[in-house]
């Protein structure tokens, strides 16, 4: 469906826009994701074989500093004592450059795969067709390539690590605990199954929790974006009051689910405090009762080892209910990420599609009929043949179909039906970048990027030096309009041109046109925006830019169509009128009333 890329109503707070329900745990998920890092395997490698050892250095730090007391300080011996604290510096120090290193290449392997994600998925998106742009929010694909993706840097290089630790940690600990005393840990074994439902239940509502977290965000940075985009609208209908009370509402949203997932998060946190206390204290009566009897095996030095090994035990399961929560966050943003990947264009080229050579520049539309949605055609069995050098004019009333048109021969959408010839080769057999590189499009909404002026015409052919990019405007006939500018050439434009009249903006447009020197020229609206005096002198430049050229010129001012070779005057999807200005003149049809209507105005 052709949706228009600016809602004024910011209907992004209004619209259900929940993704598909998916289990915030995926293995195959997590395989995927993980699959980044096989560029990356030594420095993978390295990091696991890292973090296996701190996971065994943490434990065996609380048993050196049991087996301390126990030992040499119980029985009272000096050398003993200074042994043990010099091997457990030395154990100490190894454990800290361990986990720089740990750290460290955990934070590079996170970066490089984010890097490598933000790359495809950015390539992925450089491959849709407009379609996806007209249906697609521009504050959601912000969202996948920001908030998405950080969300996914935590879970390479946070979550698995340091769940890996924590993990292994607790293993460790517990051969440990059984080494030392398999009654008291079969006390903790018998726990276990409350800290397995309480996990188990909270996983579920921080699940939800932070789905709808991530969505509402989504919805937010949407919003923000289609506010700035249309900023204009906005304070030119007194919008701002009605906009930031449907703001208020989506920023309520978002704080209601974070404030739920944290009300969660921190009862979920006091409850496994809480029971690692139960536990110790039940450790504390039998531990003590099998200390007070001497016949159970259990002396005073196990009991303080057990206990050492026990907080080892217990500590990780706080940390591992962050990672949970962190988890759930990077498994929702790698979701939403992968659906986009994963979302196949409407359309590519086809495989056999082959590099269109040298453009003569005949183009024929024969019984072509083209719909955006199934069912609802917005072209219909439209035929027309414009010959090399010729400048077809498109016109008609909103929505009759010269955009449709345009956006066809710019091979932005396929014909549904019928075809379109380029030099007799049928435009599906053809590839679109080659298609593209022997075209110029200059278009209603003259955007520039970020930059100079001089940057700006150059992107019409990245390898053009300054003086043939000052030789374009001249040969425009329009050069002072930019050299008189503070900077001349060199003078900087915000985002969208903004620094510069819009007959600046359109000048820039021509002249990168001009500089591409296409065989097939497009002009969409081109001459909508300028006021007239500036449309007096670009009405020079676009003869000497429309001259040998194919054109394709869709226009609301009439006097900037006089003298095409063909008018095409279209009427819901239909060519309804064709011929030259006089020829169309002389009908006294749809087109003389709507050049008397012109004339009119102009005489106002």
């Amino acid at each position: 469906m052709k949706n228009s890329p600016n809602s004024v109503g910011l209907t992004a707070a209004k619209t259900n826009t929940k993704e598909s329900q998916q289990r915030p745990l995926d293995f195959n998920l997590i395989k995927r994701l993980f699959g980044y890092t096989r560029k990356y395997r030594w420095r993978r490698n390295a990091l696991i074989l890292l973090t296996i050892i701190r996971a065994c250095q943490l434990p065996l730090l609380a048993w050196a500093i049991g087996r301390a007391i126990s030992g040499p300080i119980a029985h009272n011996e000096t050398d003993g004592l200074f042994i043990a604290v010099i091997a457990y510096l030395g154990l100490a120090v190894f454990t800290d450059v361990v986990f720089h290193f740990r750290q460290r290449y955990a934070l590079e392997l996170g970066e490089s795969v984010v890097s490598d994600l933000r790359n495809e998925l950015y390539r992925h998106l450089q491959r849709m067709p407009m379609a996806f742009f007209n249906q697609t929010k521009v504050g959601r694909i912000i969202s996948r390539m920001t908030s998405d993706i950080e969300s996914v840097r935590v879970g390479v290089q946070d979550v698995f690590f340091v769940s890996l630790v924590q993990g292994g940690q607790m293993i460790v600990a517990s051969v440990l605990m059984i080494y030392y005393d398999w009654v008291l840990f079969s006390i903790i074994v018998a726990m276990a199954p409350v800290l397995w439902y309480l996990n188990r239940e909270f996983r579920r509502k921080l699940s939800i929790g932070t789905r709808n977290v991530q969505e509402s965000f989504s919805r937010v940075t949407s919003t923000i974006a289609e506010s700035v985009s249309g900023i204009r609208v906005t304070q030119g209908f007194v919008r701002q009051g009605t906009n930031a009370g449907i703001f208020r509402h989506l920023i309520a949203d978002h704080s209601r689910y974070n404030m739920a997932v944290s009300r969660t998060s921190a009862l979920l946190s006091p409850l496994l405090e809480m029971n690692s206390q139960f536990f110790i204290s039940m450790l504390l009566v039998f531990g003590g009762y099998r200390v007070l009897h001497p016949g159970t095996g259990t002396d005073i030095g196990d009991l303080i080892q057990f206990f050492f090994l026990t907080n080892i035990f217990f500590t990780p399961i706080q940390t591992l209910g962050v990672q949970f929560n962190a988890a759930l966050t990077s498994m929702a943003g790698a979701e939403r990420v992968f659906n986009l990947l994963d979302r196949p264009p409407e359309w590519e080229d086809a495989k056999e599609a082959k590099e269109l050579p040298p453009v003569v520049g005949r183009i024929e539309f024969r019984n072509l009929s083209f719909e955006y949605v199934s069912g609802r055609p917005v072209l219909n069995d439209i035929s027309f043949v414009a010959e090399p050098g010729q400048t077809i004019a498109l016109v008609g009333h909103t929505g009759s179909g010269k955009s449709s048109i345009i956006n066809l021969i710019s091979k932005f959408y396929l014909p549904t039906e019928g075809k379109l010839l380029i030099d007799g080769r049928d435009i599906r057999e053809v590839t679109g970048d080659s298609l593209h590189q022997q075209m110029g499009i200059v278009l209603q909404q003259n955007f520039l990027f970020g930059g100079t002026i001089l940057e700006n015409i150059r992107f019409g052919r990245p390898d053009a030096t300054d003086e043939e990019v000052m030789d374009a405007v001249r040969a425009l006939d329009c050069f002072d309009l930019i050299a008189l500018l503070p900077q001349g050439f060199s003078t900087v434009v915000g985002e969208s041109g903004s620094g510069i009249s819009l007959g600046q903006r359109q000048l820039v447009c021509f002249a990168r046109a001009m500089l591409a020197n296409p065989r097939i020229l497009i002009l969409d609206e081109a001459t909508s925006s300028i006021d007239t005096m500036t449309e007096a002198c670009l009405q020079k430049a676009l003869t000497t830019l429309l001259k040998g050229r194919t054109s394709f010129v869709v226009a609301h001012r009439l006097s900037t169509i006089r003298n095409a070779d063909q008018v095409l005057v279209l009427d819901h999807g239909r060519i309804i009128e064709r011929g030259t200005h006089d020829e169309l003149i002389g009908l006294e049809g749809v087109y003389e009333n709507l050049y008397r209507q012109f004339s009119q105005s102009r005489e106002k």
